[in-house]
């Protein structure tokens, strides 16, 4: 790659950030579109073979192939010019969100949010019918996905899903269905092996810290929150719902409603979904809340993902012909698309769909969205739409 500027990273990525709607799988291509096939900044494999990458790891996919294309950019500071311009743009509307909800009252504004906490749930259900087609594609991973709905059956919470995620690694490791076959060329970054190394060393540490932590002050204890439910998403952006939930909603910290209709308002931005945070942080009933707790929320969220990613780089192209480092990752996925399918059940399904009048509108959503085809942020103003008609007819 033809090395640029952190100025030519950041405008590139801030474009991307204020057009790239739809969710990481169509970032992806937003990136491939700009970068690949206009800017010829990387071959068509290499920037194959950085998506594999991201997809294995835990972590927002689409913003650490931003965060690893701006570094193989520009180094060190196209990196963070790329992950700031891809993020911002949502962050900012999220955040803006979050202050001004509350002032929203009467029959519109009400019936709005909740339309908002309505069509996530055809969205998280659009979620979990293309990663169960994807990731459950047989009979074993489908029943790794059912067990662990049933671990959170009976230990709901964060350990629940940790639990979940273990036991699924561990049977897709018995199964044994990795090929130990390589795609793609190798991917070439700065980071030497010392560096990475830091990093796995900062990330094992602040997860196994934090924790101890998160006693001292409410500050530390956001932190700790968001730092682990980045730690454990795997599968795509929309798996950080439930740990988010746990994080938040049980903690006390944020009502079931509001964190709903900021869910569904963060379908409806370009950018990722992960700046969700940005709106929980600000939202936050004890402080830091504001402008205060969306930086910390935001900044938590991402970390563990971006470290992971610097960890690997080095050693990617030997690990990923394992075939047992990818057995063990089919199984921790399939886990993951059943931590997402006892989500859909709750909260959002029990939260948000009150009668048949409010299924009905969800399932028009989910039809939207998977038969017609229709962007989600459109789908997002129907609903909202809807919800307003829902809620004057009453």
């Amino acid at each position: 790659m033809r090395e640029g500027t952190a100025g030519e990273v950041f405008a590139t990525f801030l474009k991307l950030g204020l057009t790239s709607f739809g969710g990481p799988i169509a970032h992806l291509g937003y990136f491939r579109d700009e970068l690949v096939t206009r800017r010829r900044w990387l071959s068509d494999s290499a920037y194959a073979d950085l998506v594999a990458l991201c997809q294995f790891l835990p972590g927002p996919a689409s913003s650490q192939v931003g965060f690893a294309l701006g570094m193989m950019r520009a180094g060190w500071p196209g990196a963070l010019a790329a992950f700031i311009a891809f993020t911002l743009p949502s962050a900012l509307i999220l955040l803006a969100f979050a202050l001004t909800a509350g002032t929203i009252d009467g029959p519109v504004g009400t019936g709005a949010l909740h339309g908002l906490k309505i069509v996530a749930v055809a969205i998280v259900a659009q979620a979990v019918s293309g990663m169960a087609r994807s990731l459950c594609p047989d009979r074993e991973r489908a029943s790794i996905a059912v067990a662990a709905v049933a671990v959170l059956a009976f230990l709901p919470g964060a350990m629940g899903m940790i639990g979940a995620i273990l036991l699924g690694a561990g049977a897709g490791l018995m199964l044994g269905r990795g090929t130990g076959a390589a795609v793609g060329g190798q991917v070439a970054t700065p980071v030497s092996r010392a560096q990475a190394l830091a990093a796995l060393f900062v990330f094992a540490g602040l997860l196994i810290a934090l924790p101890l932590l998160a006693g001292l002050s409410q500050s530390l204890a956001v932190i700790d929150g968001f730092y682990r439910s980045g730690a454990l998403v795997f599968g795509g952006g929309h798996v950080v719902l439930p740990l988010l939930e746990a994080e938040t909603v049980r903690t006390g910290w944020v009502g079931a409603d509001d964190f709903l209709a900021g869910y569904g308002a963060a379908q409806a931005v370009p950018g990722p979904l992960f700046t969700f945070a940005a709106y929980l942080g600000a939202v936050l009933g004890p402080a830091p809340n504001g402008v205060a707790g969306a930086t910390l929320a935001l900044v938590a969220l991402f970390l563990p993902g971006f470290l992971i990613l610097i960890a690997v780089l080095p050693f990617w192209d030997r690990f990923r012909r394992l075939a047992a480092a990818q057995s063990l990752m089919q199984g921790a996925n399939a886990a993951v698309v059943g931590i997402l399918g006892a989500a859909l059940y709750a909260p959002l399904f029990t939260s948000a769909i009150t009668d048949l009048r409010d299924f009905t509108l969800a399932l028009a959503a989910f039809v939207l969205l998977t038969l017609w085809k229709v962007p989600p942020w459109a789908v997002v103003i129907l609903a909202a739409i809807g919800g307003v008609a829902l809620t004057l007819s009453h």
